[in-house]
């Protein structure tokens, strides 16, 4: 297994709470547990860190704590960057790639209600990130889908089950949006949802 591999497993252990909040890291264990050297863990957390995944504490790592300041401060940069990025993927889209929206909301409206809160915000995710690849800027789409990623640990962290219908209500408006080219309402729509999921989060709604 590559560092590539191992930080991809390890990143994905904290967005799904399986390594939780604070918790503290210890680089043998690790180095134990995928069979490499402490060298390669110790680079693997500093990448992890760079990404806010984990955070040194004294002359440990531990995993990012969630805090009401975190989701603000990110939720701040949503509110601009993913409203663009929408709005991009709405003057960019391509026949194919409308069909494929398409697809997705076929997909939503099939959701079951029984499926776990972790199977609904991984597929927002994918959503979130098929419309952002949609947009053609790379940058932008790597770093909001690293902030949506925070995301979804408050997301996961949710004591109670997540309601389905209103959960993915402005993925749908969104996409129809975004089909018949009405700016105005993409705005609004991706705002909306923004302003939800804190709301859900915060247990306000």
């Amino acid at each position: 297994m590559n560092s590539q591999e191992i930080f991809e497993i390890l990143r994905g252990k904290i967005i799904h709470l399986e390594l939780e909040p604070e918790k503290v890291l210890n680089l043998s264990e690790l180095a134990d547990e995928f069979n490499v050297s402490r060298t390669p863990i110790k680079e693997i957390l500093l990448l992890l860190q760079a990404e806010e995944w984990i955070v040194r504490h004294g002359s440990h790592f531990i995993v990012t704590p969630l805090s009401l300041e975190r989701i603000r401060e990110i939720t701040e940069i949503r509110m601009v960057l993913e409203v663009q990025a929408n709005v991009w993927a709405m003057q960019r889209i391509t026949p194919p790639e409308l069909k494929h929206l398409k697809g997705l909301e076929d997909q939503i409206l099939n959701f079951k209600s029984s499926c776990s809160n972790e199977e609904i915000v991984d597929f927002d995710f994918k959503v979130h990130h098929d419309i952002f690849k949609i947009a053609k800027n790379t940058h932008l789409a790597k770093l909001l889908e690293r902030l949506l990623c925070h995301y979804l640990r408050f997301w996961l962290s949710i004591p109670r089950q997540i309601n389905l219908d209103s959960f993915f209500s402005e993925a749908l408006q969104l996409i129809n949006a975004i089909e018949k080219k009405e700016e105005a309402l993409v705005k609004e729509y991706t705002t909306e949802h923004i302003r939800r999921s804190v709301a859900e989060i915060m247990g306000t709604a």
